[in-house]
């Protein structure tokens, strides 16, 4: 099917200045492998090769050291975790990368490129990220075509130059080059920053994680055998159920048993539970939470992930079609609040652990140029400012009615409440409005730097036009509507979801590099466990969406606090210029997680 180019892109203002786009003096280092030895090619600024060389693959970490330490530069390499997992090891940080394979999705996607751009017919620069696990990334929703299966990631130093140079093009000859280059550059200073954030780890307690869980579950029991909490809740269920040998652990063995009890839910989830009167409804809620506790972060996770002092998850940059980022083993994504008293700074050290208040709303206000919103945000809890505007009136209701506008949902308190919404801020309303109808139409939507969202699938567009063939039957209908209201709302959250992402890389971005500009310490026994390069510097060690974690000496605690918060107003100065939005921070030190 040919490649469908949208005239929908989020983002249509000027953008600012990037602390993360390229200096104008910066070198270009390609890097390629041959046999045991690595090649190297030296561009400048334009991207006229000035040279090449070899260098052995044991000295590569010294070199590149060398090279760090003179005029700016920024790597280009096949794929960050390939490269930089071994320069970390070796005691070389750098500063800057060009992903190519984080790129390459990009650009070869992006409806800001041409659609002739040399991109889609190099498949193997579809490779998944060089991680070392198999586990799949997931999808916002499965709307898109599913890719073939991806073949080996190119390693030869020409392949590299050749895609290198296929990118440049595309991004120079794009209706908007300056966003691509930002967002390229911000998508892999994020490759850099998960790599590190696996390297130096979150200190973690494994102490403390057996007492929650002795807390919480019973006393860890011997192998094979079931801890006493939760046994007792299942054995409550089973009781309240009538039935000694339901299984509650199959989802459609449970479902029997309660629909034999009257309960007539179609799924075991809290909230449709919730709607029933019945004594099996508590127990059974409690059953739930503490065998995902168990199953998802229980003894068996707590051998497997963390080790001498550090939990060290595998991100994945752009595992999730909107740019957010995915976790392919360890769950760091998943991570239950109830465990964060596990999370405990080395001796000397702490804790900084800063969120954003309402990311995705105040994004949505800046991406719209809503004033009316921005003014209900600013210096203040937006939800609490929604009320404050007339909008609805409470904060419960507006917080409802918010993510029902920005998630699509057209039915309950939401459905009654979006329409306010709408009255009170007219533009931000219209933006994903009309980010949604592009999507029931079978069109691509963008983000704010210029992200794209898949196009619909073949089995999409034979069900539409199915449903508009003179012999479709009701069925074939309603299908049809089904399918594109599903797709309206995934690109209703694409343009949101994705944007908030991209400030969420320049905040990380522009945090590193302030972090790094803060002096070293004294290496101590303890620190020693975050590796050479962040044994003596304060450093991000932990991220989920909206909050950022830094480990950092003592003394540097609130020279750390001052680079999240400094950092948060350059990053949304940095993608919506002078529009007057704020992004708040919750933001405090403390030896734990919990804030002791």
């Amino acid at each position: 099917m040919p490649r469908r180019t949208s005239r929908w892109i989020a983002g249509r203002a000027s953008v600012g200045t990037s602390t993360v786009r390229r200096p104008d003096r910066s070198t270009w280092i390609v890097l390629g492998r041959s046999g045991t030895d690595c090649t190297v090619a030296f561009l400048d600024a334009a991207g006229v090769e000035q040279g090449r060389g070899t260098v052995a693959a044991d000295a590569l970490p010294g070199w590149v050291a060398e090279r760090e330490a003179g005029e700016p530069v920024r790597w280009v390499w096949n794929d960050t975790p390939g490269w930089y997992s071994g320069l970390l090891t070796g005691g070389t940080r750098v500063a800057r990368c060009h992903d190519l394979r984080l790129c390459h999705a990009i650009l070869r996607d992006s409806a800001l490129v041409r659609a002739d751009a040399d991109l889609r017919g190099h498949p193997d620069w579809d490779a998944p990220a060089n991680t070392d696990s198999a586990a799949a990334a997931p999808a916002l929703f499965e709307l898109g075509a599913a890719p073939d299966a991806a073949p080996a990631l190119p390693e030869s130093l020409d392949e590299a130059l050749q895609e290198f140079a296929r990118q440049r093009a595309a991004v120079d000859g794009a209706s908007d080059p300056g966003r691509l280059r930002l967002l390229t550059a911000a998508e892999s200073a994020g490759a850099l920053v998960a790599v590190e954030l696996r390297a130096a780890g979150l200190p973690w307690d494994p102490q403390a994680h057996d007492r929650i869980l002795a807390e919480v579950l019973g006393a860890r029991p011997a192998a094979g055998r079931t801890p006493a909490k939760l046994e007792d809740a299942g054995r409550r269920v089973r009781e309240a159920l009538g039935d000694p040998a339901a299984n509650l652990d199959s989802q459609p063995k449970l479902l029997r048993s309660l629909h034999r009890a009257g309960i007539l839910v179609e799924s075991t989830s809290r909230w449709e539970l919730a709607q029933y009167r019945h004594p099996v409804i508590e127990p059974l809620l409690e059953y739930k939470k503490l065998s995902r506790l168990l199953s998802a972060n229980g003894w068996a996770w707590l051998d497997e992930w963390v080790h001498d002092g550090r939990f060290r998850p595998v991100y994945v940059p752009g595992g999730v079609v909107t740019g957010r980022w995915a976790s392919s083993g360890g769950g760091a994504l998943q991570l239950p609040r109830q465990l964060r008293g596990a999370v405990r700074a080395d001796p000397g050290w702490r804790l900084v652990i800063a969120d954003v208040a309402q990311l995705e709303p105040r994004v949505l206000a800046a991406m719209a140029g809503d004033r009316a919103l921005a003014d209900a945000a600013r210096g203040k809890d937006l939800y609490a400012g929604i009320v404050d505007a007339g909008a609805v009136p409470t904060r419960a209701e507006a917080k409802i009615a918010m993510l029902g506008a920005m998630y699509g949902a057209t039915t309950g308190d939401s459905g009654r409440l979006v329409p306010r919404l709408r009255r009170t801020f007219p533009r931000a309303m219209a933006l994903v409005d009309a980010a949604a109808r592009e999507g029931e139409n079978g069109g691509v939507v963008s983000t704010w730097l210029g992200r794209s969202c898949p196009e619909p699938s073949a089995g999409w567009h034979a069900a539409q036009s199915l449903a508009s063939d003179v012999d479709a039957s009701g069925g074939d209908e309603t299908r049809a509507r089904r399918w594109a209201r599903d797709r309206g709302r995934f690109t209703r959250n694409f343009v949101v979801q994705g944007t908030a992402a991209e400030w969420a890389l320049a905040w990380m971005a522009d945090v590193r590099g302030r972090l790094a500009a803060l002096d070293a310490v004294p290496e101590s026994d303890a620190a020693s466990r975050s590796g050479r390069v962040f044994a003596t510097r304060p450093h991000l060690a932990f991220f989920l969406h909206d909050e950022v974690v830094v480990h950092a000496p003592r003394e540097h605690a609130d020279a750390a606090a001052r680079a999240i918060s400094e950092a948060a107003e350059s990053a949304g100065r940095l993608l919506f210029g002078d529009f007057p939005i704020d992004f708040p921070l919750d933001l405090r030190i403390a030896e734990t997680a919990h804030g002791e």
